[in-house]
């Protein structure tokens, strides 16, 4: 058995296997970058070896620094969790090669389902069915677009190296193609140094359903269910859950057979998930499923088939690891309840999810749940990682125990100052469709403004929150009356219980006497009251009354909404613009994240360059409105 562990990873993951490991008497050593020497995975372990700078690609990504640093500190094996260096299959053999034992599937195994393309030649042979598409050699930008217009749009553009929705484009429409391919290609070549893609026919009201499998040293190989990850945006998950909802028992084993059947196909040893997209325009079956991709590692949504199985896949992990048969044969695996998983990330619903970092000062995580996280109330969140804060996951005897309960532990959550995505999950767990299963991977996208849209705090919530604040007095009457600042004193008047008070900025009067609504936490920062409803935040602080407007493009200044790299400018000194027009590109967390003319006008000055690290709130270029003609 393993005595000594390292974990190439961090953050949540990284927990997640310390965790585990621990419970297994196996000491762990952490790995960290100068951005994480104070992170929670490195307060976790045994050991931490620092092993570069923040940038993943100095650090985390640089197999030969962690090997060294497996070597120094004695340890028999690596774990790489998910991400960075997991489904490298050249690491896993230099792994192997300096005499360690690595957590995870054979190098050849990893390149045989690394690739789309051959991995969905591979999937064809072995009687898998594969979605149509172009699975080429030919990646000129001509051919791309020429094959395209063969199968049809809506169209996929994937990346074959890809994963976690990196490199990934729906297009529409067929004069949006190109430019779809051109920033798919860059985001490819940005997070996995490779950017030939492949193309896939879209299906119309797509599910995504996916099957845990693992595979030992002995043969064997078993599946543990399914998993619905159907809701999506951008093409990374954002809640999932098993089993997957309104799947027969026939459907189920046809499916899991055939997941099994593709591990097999490569000898498969650990831990491995199957995707299938579904057609989701009725009930789910067999013959409207088909094999998109397999993830040669742990799968961050595993805790949902942990919850339904009772087993631990880390354990599994590292048991086979060591040589031992999988703890439980096929019939002996059995499915109990439901469980969901809702990711909690760093970014803004209200400014199209942009990546929010800082410092934490204000974390609130429910603690009647599984929460999976990497990070503690005054840790950080960088902007040279994925900004996943937390996993939170329930198991209930039905689907709707597990939902109800989901949505109230997301509803109370709070990262302050750091934003969060607990108001857009609150809402989207609480939506008709989803509730009665009714969804598809496009469902955020066509909701968004509604899922996304900060609503009005209720006013018995408000008004808790105001009673609490220091600063809270009573309004005047219209007739400017001294009595009415104390409330209930006039004789003969109405008691007087409402405040100016200032939320979010804005001054409105609150009724300290209002019925309906209750905060789901309050977090007092300083002088003011922070106020989460429906996983909202509210600041709520004392009222001025003097006059402001906010800066940013209504002044002309289009600033960066986060700190990130300019790829790519559109524009230049002098010219006409027209609103909506493509003015910047930022990098962001390896996204692309987009800036457009909030007006039509000239642009004035432009104070950044392309290659250029930009910080929160920087301006980027000015744009001077035009004059509208009579």
């Amino acid at each position: 058995m393993i005595q000594s562990l390292l974990i190439a990873n961090r953050g949540e993951i990284a927990c997640r296997i310390i965790r585990t490991a621990r419970e297994l008497g196996i000491h762990t050593i952490a790995v960290f970058s100068d951005a994480d020497s104070e992170a929670l995975h490195v307060q976790f372990a045994d050991d931490a070896i620092c092993i570069g700078p923040a940038p993943a690609n100095e650090s985390y990504l640089v197999g030969e620094k962690i090997i060294a640093a497996a070597r120094a500190s004695g340890a028999d094996a690596i774990h790489p969790g998910y991400g960075f260096l997991s489904e490298n299959a050249a690491f896993a053999q230099a792994v192997m090669d300096a005499g360690l034992i690595w957590i995870g599937p054979n190098p050849d195994s990893i390149n045989a389902m690394g690739l789309k393309d051959a991995a969905k030649k591979l999937m064809q042979d072995a009687g898998v069915p594969t979605t149509p598409g172009y699975l080429g050699d030919n990646q000129s930008a001509d051919t791309l677009k020429m094959e395209a217009d063969k199968i049809g749009y809506p169209v996929l553009i994937k990346a074959i190296a890809g994963g976690g929705g990196k490199g990934m484009r729906k297009v529409e429409r067929a004069e949006d193609f190109l430019d779809a391919l051109a920033s798919c290609q860059r985001e490819a070549k940005s997070s996995f140094g490779d950017d030939r893609v492949l193309l896939e026919k879209f299906i119309t009201n797509p599910r995504h359903i996916e099957v845990q499998v693992f595979g030992d040293q002995h043969g064997n190989v078993v599946h543990l269910f399914e998993r619905d990850c159907t809701l999506q945006r951008r093409h990374q998950k954002v809640i999932e859950e098993a089993p997957a909802p309104g799947m027969s028992n026939e459907a189920r084993q046809a499916i899991c057979a055939a997941a099994v059947r593709a591990a097999k196909a490569v000898s498969y040893i650990g831990a491995g998930t199957v995707e299938f997209i579904a057609d989701g325009s009725g009930a789910l079956s067999a013959e409207r499923t088909w094999f998109m991709e397999m993830n040669t590692r742990l799968q961050v949504e595993h805790p949902v088939t942990e919850m339904i199985t009772g087993v631990d896949l880390v354990e599994w992990q590292l048991l086979v690891a060591s040589g031992e048969p999988l703890p439980l044969e096929q019939e002996d695996i059995e499915m109990e309840g439901w469980a969901m998983e809702a990711r909690l990330y760093a970014e803004n619903p209200e400014t199209g999810f942009l990546p929010s970092t800082g410092t934490v000062q204000a974390l609130n995580l429910p603690d009647n749940i599984r929460v999976d996280s990497g990070i503690e109330d005054g840790g950080s969140v960088s902007p040279f990682y994925d900004p996943m804060i937390a996993k939170l996951i329930t198991h209930g005897a039905t689907r709707d125990d597990a939902r109800e309960e989901l949505a109230m532990a997301c509803a109370g959550v709070s990262t302050w100052p750091v934003h969060n995505n607990a108001g857009f999950l609150t809402r989207l767990l609480v939506t008709d469709a989803f509730a009665n299963a009714e969804v598809t991977t496009g469902f955020i996208d066509t909701h968004a403004d509604h899922l996304t849209q900060k609503p009005e705090a209720s006013p018995r919530a408000l008004g808790v929150a105001a009673s609490l604040h220091p600063s809270a007095t009573p309004e005047r009457s219209r007739d400017g009356s001294p009595w009415s600042e104390l409330p209930g004193f006039r004789l003969n008047a109405e008691p007087d219980f409402e405040v100016w008070m200032a939320v979010d900025g804005r001054v409105q009067t609150i009724n300290l006497a209002a019925e309906d609504g209750e905060p789901d936490a309050l977090v007092h920062i300083g002088n003011d009251v922070l106020m989460i409803e429906n996983g909202w935040p509210y600041i709520v602080t004392q009222a001025s009354y003097e006059a402001g407007t906010a800066s940013g493009a209504a002044d002309g200044n289009i600033t960066s909404p986060m700190p990130g790299k300019v790829i790519s400018i559109k524009t230049t000194e002098g010219e006409t613009v027209v609103a909506g027009q493509r003015l910047i590109t930022l990098e962001a967390m390896k996204m692309e994240h987009s800036l457009d003319a909030p007006f039509g006008g000239i642009v004035e000055t432009i104070a950044t360059a392309e290659g250029e690290q930009v910080a929160e709130g920087a301006i980027l270029l000015t744009i001077t409105q035009q004059e509208q003609e009579d």
